[in-house]
Formats: C-alpha cells, sequence, structure tokens
C-alpha cells in the first residue's frame, strides 16, 4: 500500500467509504458533455440542410465521417489509455474533443463541416474506453455493472440537454454559438478531473479500507484471470473468443443507438411535421426514459445476485436477454403514433432505454473476462467495430430516406430501419452467448 493512504480503519460495511462513487460522477459528467457535444448536428441538422444545402445523403455522409473517424480512433485509444493511464488518456482526450466541437462554428461548406466532425470522431472515442478503465481500476467486480450504468446514464442527461440547449443558442445566437458553447463546458470538467482524480494506489482522500474492498474479487475470478503482467498484443488477444464476442456484440447493436441519436430529430419532423424548439420536449422525454435503463442495467443483474443467488455469469446474460426483447416493440411505433405521436415517442424511448440498459452490461463483460491491464485495449476494438456497425446504419439510412423521400413515403424509410432496430439485439444475445461465450470463461493472459 502507498504512503499516501490514511491509517487503517476497521474492515466494517459501514466504514468503507464512498470516495470510489464521486470518482464516478466524474465519468457520468464527462460521457454527460460528451453526448451534449456529438448531438448538437441532429438538432441544427434543419438550420444546416439550408446552409449547406444538404441532402439525406450528405447529411449520412457527415455522420459516416464521424463513425469512420470514431472507429478507427477506438481502435487506437484504447492502446494509448493503457500505456498512459487513465487520469492523461481521459483529460487529454476530452481537451482534444472540445477543441475539434468548438472548431464546426468556423465550418464554410460540406467539405469541412465533415473534416471537423471527423476530428470530433477520433477524440471523442477515448471517453469509453478511459471510463471502462477507470471503473475497473475504481469498482470492485460486483459493482462494476452498476457504476457502468451509472456513469453511462450521462449520455442520456446529455442528449437530454442537447435539445433544449441547442435550439435555443442557434434561435437567439445563430448555429455557430451552438458548437462553441458546448464545446467549451469540457474544459471546465478538467479542472475537477485534475483536482480530485488519481489512481486508487496513489489517492490521498482514499481509505485503506475502502481500497481494500475495491481489490476484493470472487475468489474464483481471482484464480482465473491473471491481473498482472504486460499488457496483452492486438494479435493475442483477438485469438480469444471473448474478444469477438465483444466485437460482434458491438457491431451489431452499437449502431441502434447512433442511428435514434442522430435521426430522431429528423423522424419527429418528417412524422409529425415539428420544428423548431417543437422537438425539444418529445426528444428530452425519450433520453429522460433512458436514464432509468442505464441504471437499471446495472441494478438487475446484482439483484439476481443477491436476491436469487445467481452467480454472476447466468445474472448478467439473463439480464442482457430481457434487455433484448424491448427494442422489437420500436417496429409498431409508427403504428401506434398514428393513434398519437406520443405512443410512437413512449415506444422509441422504452427501445433506447433497453439499448443503455444493454450497453451498461456488454461493457462490463470485458472487465468480468480480461485483465485490467487489457481492458482499454478490448473497449478500443469493441469502439471500432461499434462504430463501423454505426457507419453501415448511416449509409443504409440516407440511401433509403433519400430514396423513398424521392416516392413521397419517407417513413417506409424509417419502417424498415425500426424493423432492422427491433431485431439486432436479439441477434447480438445468441452471437454472444449461444455461440461465442456461454460460460462467459475469463481469459489467463500470457
Amino acid at each position: 500500500m502507498e504512503n499516501q493512504l490514511v491509517t487503517e480503519v476497521p474492515k466494517t460495511k459501514s466504514r468503507v467509504g464512498n470516495y470510489r462513487w464521486t470518482i464516478c460522477s466524474l465519468v457520468f459528467f464527462a460521457t454527460t458533455i460528451n453526448y451534449l457535444d456529438r448531438q448538437v448536428i441532429s438538432l441544427l441538422k434543419p438550420i444546416l440542410e439550408k446552409e449547406f444545402s444538404w441532402t439525406e445523403s450528405d447529411y449520412s455522409n457527415i455522420v459516416i465521417a464521424f463513425q469512420l473517424a470514431y472507429a478507427i480512433g477506438m481502435l487506437g485509444i484504447g492502446r494509448i489509455i493503457d500505456k498512459i493511464g487513465s487520469k492523461l488518456g481521459y483529460a487529454l482526450s476530452l481537451l482534444l474533443w472540445s477543441i475539434a466541437s468548438i472548431l464546426h462554428a468556423f465550418a464554410t461548406s460540406t467539405l469541412s463541416f465533415g473534416v471537423y466532425r471527423a476530428l470530433l470522431g477520433v477524440t471523442e472515442s477515448g471517453n469509453f474506453p478511459a471510463a471502462i478503465k477507470t471503473v475497473a481500476e475504481w469498482f470492485p467486480r460486483k459493482e462494476r455493472a452498476l457504476a457502468t450504468g451509472i456513469f453511462n446514464s450521462g449520455t442520456n442527461v446529455g442528449a437530454i440537454a442537447a435539445p433544449v440547449v441547442v435550439p435555443w443558442l442557434a434561435v437567439n445566437w445563430g448555429w455557430q454559438m451552438a458548437f462553441i458553447v458546448t464545446g467549451a463546458v469540457g474544459l471546465l470538467w478538467l479542472v475537477f478531473w485534475f483536482i480530485m482524480y488519481e489512481v486508487p494506489a496513489k489517492h490521498k482522500r482514499l481509505s485503506e479500507a475502502e481500497y481494500n474492498y475495491i481489490h476484493t474479487e470472487d475468489e474464483k475470478h481471482a484464480e482465473s484471470i491473471q491481473e498482472e503482467g504486460p499488457t496483452v498484443s492486438w494479435t493475442k488477444l483477438l485469438t480469444y473468443k471473448q474478444t469477438w464476442s465483444f466485437i460482434l456484440g458491438k457491431f451489431l447493436t452499437d449502431g441502434i443507438w447512433w442511428f435514434f441519436l442522430f435521426w430522431l430529430p429528423a423522424f419527429l419532423i418528417a412524422e409529425y411535421g415539428l420544428g423548431g424548439m417543437q422537438i425539444s420536449f418529445p426528444i428530452a422525454v425519450v433520453y429522460t426514459m433512458t436514464c432509468f435503463g442505464s441504471v437499471l442495467g446495472g441494478f438487475l443483474p446484482m439483484w439476481f445476485v443477491k436476491n436469487k443467488g445467481w452467480n454472476i455469469v447466468r445474472a448478467r446474460k439473463t439480464s442482457m436477454f430481457i434487455y433484448a426483447l424491448f427494442p422489437v416493440l420500436v417496429v409498431f411505433s409508427q403504428q401506434a403514433g398514428s393513434y398519437n405521436m406520443w405512443y410512437a415517442v413512449i415506444i422509441i424511448g422504452i427501445a433506447a432505454s433497453a439499448h443503455q440498459a444493454w450497453s451498461a452490461n456488454i461493457f462490463t463483460t470485458v472487465s468480468d473476462m480480461f485483465p485490467k491491464k487489457s481492458v482499454g485495449s478490448v473497449i478500443g476494438m469493441g469502439g471500432m467495430a461499434g462504430g463501423a456497425g454505426g457507419m453501415v446504419m448511416a449509409k443504409l439510412a440516407g440511401i433509403l430516406f433519400d430514396h423513398y423521400k424521392s416516392l413521397g413515403h419517407i417513413q417506409t424509410g424509417y419502417y424498415i430501419m425500426f424493423v432492422i432496430c427491433g431485431a439486432s439485439y436479439l441477434i447480438a444475445w445468441f452471437v454472444m452467448f449461444g455461440l461465442l461465450v456461454p460460460k462467459m470463461t475469463p481469459i489467463k493472459a500470457q
């Protein structure tokens, strides 16, 4: 134990301490900022379409520029964060994506907009590898899904804040100011990060009792997984089914969330003729719902373990199967919305909530099965696959929407996309747990 740790505290449950949740809150706010910055473009789409004469395919190509850069960044950034550590890696990523967000205000053409969007993508890719690594360092295994669900709910808060703030800024100060203000928020977070964050072994505010609690592992898991030794190479990691389980799970499901994020405002405009500030409240409702889904996603496996006596593998797999069922409802959203728009909004909110619950657990499968020194690398690989899945969804959406818009039936394009959204999670669950890692066996990295 480092000398910086305070003197020994009796190992009673009431004296363990809760500083790890302070760290979780920092990660939560970083994730909020991450999604606030990336959602600005979807809310400004009607304005920017007129400003730059975009077609649906132009918009989808700009979305793809972000996702391609994000995917490439994810492949490398996890490795970098594993090497330089979560403190510096997180700070550097957030600083650079804040600058990239601000640069959007200076775009003068579709090309320059795409370039700045790509820059935002590659820099924002550091958030989740750094966040998951931080959780792996600061939480015992049994609490990681809950901590992940809590910080992951920051994606929802960012998505709630954006439709409230961005249209108002655009109407009153111009679309450029919307990018400048939201991008500048991240710079404030950096101050708190450097003041409050350090790895547990070096943190002066962490009690010895809480340090010991954080490093308490399930005995079977401790015997099964190697926590020491050098970082495992990409080549070696790709030989494990556990790696491919995460990669394919992310590829099949991340694109659904990206689709909701970038096209939900456009759907509300096309389907119900909303405009300006009218879209703010429905979008805020959807993402408010997803906050509950994200936290429940981490809570349910813990509930199964505590109240049913299940092991973590059964609890994780069962929870993820339950979450995979709910997105099927989105197939019926347009039909329900023909009676009342709010039926569609609620159904889409349920599907998006299920994604967040799924996301909290799929991230945690990495720290369940891999040594801490490899977590960032595996998260990066899965993130790249998720970005690739997002590109497929974006390109498909652009093609479908341009085609059906020319026929005067853009709603048919949305229906096809919703069918894809509804089926993807069940397919992903079967690939992960039916084919690749039915027992979620931890690896012994050599």
